[in-house]
């Protein structure tokens, strides 16, 4: 694609006949994917933006709830737990996440007065004094779950949900196909004695050729990250997140669950077993017994529970899991780093039931862990955040150069046409048969696990087959008109 000057008027070029076939096709693929699903990916990119900083936004809106002096010796976490229950059901709660140094005890209840169903009070670890009180939506604060669903389906609800897949879809091949074109132009470049460019500006340029080589350069930068997020985007997605899923399961590739049945409650009865799951005993002991199966927790029995999973050696930020009744076990987990180690313990006996430790989880597991905390801008903190913010700027810049040069390379008003021609096709007719075939095979299947590109792709192919019948009817009748005057000046 080239722009001439002649006389002050600027003209539209496709590429040349002889340009090579695999490189004509990955133009007019990239060039389709960038006109049309440039909207999406320049949503995608705003959104996420201004989403990679919620954990410093939560935390500077939020800080009064989040934030308290710290303490020698907090109060007990049982003693936390029924201040935050002040009336409230205990059958409600969920879990208890504990204290940072300088943060806060949080209560998880189900709250199905407000609109998410779950709501969080804020606990001073070191008074036990109750800070308030807000919703909770999958343990994200009111700032941060606006802005995650801002950044997934645009507050759509499950429509706006294919906008940030189609986008997640299509840019890994817009990525990948750029990354080839650049390639091919760096290595084009050095017959005619220039240095191959892959990650530089070559600023000796001027109009749309400096606008492509900013594209080009910023994209191989950022194309990493990029391919990053386009995959773990999908792994969230509605359609190709269901086949990974699938794909996961099917190779093991799941992080072992943590079995928390008791196999049977102890038996129901008075005398000295009254009293299952009140507050432990100094050393670490059970100082009650428990009821049937289908009695509700002793919420007390938080205490002996932590005292448990400390001594198994989990550190830092602990999430308690409460269960529903004594037939089932407490669990308890650590979140203060990506995919911390669980125990499931018994709250009646104290007893271990079982453990996942993180380092012993499949590979697959724990990149999926390590990824989706990545995304998030949680797995190491203010940096984390501060690089996906630059890879949002990055495609921001990247799809606003590829639209600049669709721009300045528009045709004239005398050509009829209001916008840029695509880059010539005939691409793939151009190909042999086994790479026809090899291409046709690879867009098939990767059109079947992710379905939104693949029915966006047909749907390319179909207005491209539409827009061709369309030139070449044009062409016919010109051609035949052109004829027709002929013979009649002839005559």
């Amino acid at each position: 694609m080239t722009v001439i000057e002649t006389t002050g008027v600027r003209e539209h070029s496709p590429p040349p006949k002889n340009t090579r076939p695999l490189r004509a096709l990955m133009l007019r693929l990239h060039f389709y994917a960038g006109i049309f699903v440039g909207p999406f990916l320049l949503i995608a990119a705003l959104t996420g933006f201004v989403y990679a900083f919620a954990p410093t936004l939560e935390s500077w809106v939020y800080g009064s709830y989040l934030r308290a002096p710290v303490v020698e010796q907090p109060v007990a976490e049982s003693a936390q737990v029924q201040a935050a229950l002040d009336g409230r059901d205990a059958s409600a709660l969920q879990s208890v996440q504990t204290a940072d140094p300088g943060g806060t005890t949080r209560v998880l209840f189900d709250d199905p007065d407000v609109g998410s169903g779950q709501s969080s009070v804020f606990v001073d670890p070191g008074t036990g004094t109750v800070l308030g009180a807000l919703e909770t939506d999958s343990g994200d604060l009111p700032l941060r779950a606006w802005l995650s669903a801002l950044h997934k389906n645009l507050h759509l609800g499950d429509v706006g949900n294919l906008y940030s897949e189609l986008a997640a879809s299509w840019l890994f091949v817009i990525v990948l196909g750029g990354l080839y074109l650049w390639w091919n132009k760096a290595r084009a470049d050095r017959p005619r004695g220039k240095k191959a460019r892959l990650l530089t500006v070559d600023r000796s340029l001027t109009g749309r050729r400096l606008t492509l080589n900013w594209h080009g350069a910023v994209g191989a930068w950022a194309a990493l990250g990029l391919l990053f997020l386009s995959a773990t985007g999908l792994s969230w997605s509605d359609y190709a997140g269901a086949n990974i899923k699938t794909v996961r399961a099917e190779m093991s590739w799941n992080a072992p669950a943590l079995n928390t049945s008791l196999g049977g409650a102890p038996a129901a009865g008075g005398g000295e077993h009254d009293g299952h799951g009140a507050a432990p005993t100094a050393d670490g002991g059970p100082a009650g017994d428990a009821a049937s199966g289908a009695d509700p927790v002793d919420v007390t029995a938080i205490d002996g529970v932590l005292h448990v999973a400390r001594a198994q050696g989990l550190t830092g930020q602990l999430s308690v899991g409460i269960p529903a009744d004594v037939s089932t076990a407490w669990t308890v987990k650590e979140t203060a780093k990506a995919g911390g180690d669980s125990i499931a313990v018994d709250g009646y006996t104290l007893r271990v039931v079982d453990r996942v430790d993180f380092a012993d989880g499949p590979l697959a597991a724990k990149l999926t862990s390590w990824g989706i905390a990545l995304h998030m801008g949680t797995l190491f903190g203010l940096a984390n955040q501060v690089a996906l913010a630059a890879l949002a700027v990055a495609l921001i810049t990247v799809i606003a150069r590829g639209y600049l040069m669709w721009w300045r390379r528009r045709p004239t008003r005398a050509s009829g046409a209001a916008f840029g021609a695509a880059p010539r096709r005939g691409a793939l007719r151009r190909q042999r048969l086994p790479v026809v075939a090899v291409v046709a095979v690879v867009a098939l299947a990767v059109g079947l696990f992710v379905p939104l590109l693949g029915l966006s792709l047909a749907a390319f192919l179909v207005v491209d087959v539409f827009l061709g019948l369309v030139a070449s009817a044009r062409s016919k009748k010109s051609t035949q008109s052109k004829t027709l005057a002929t013979k009649e000046i002839q005559s």
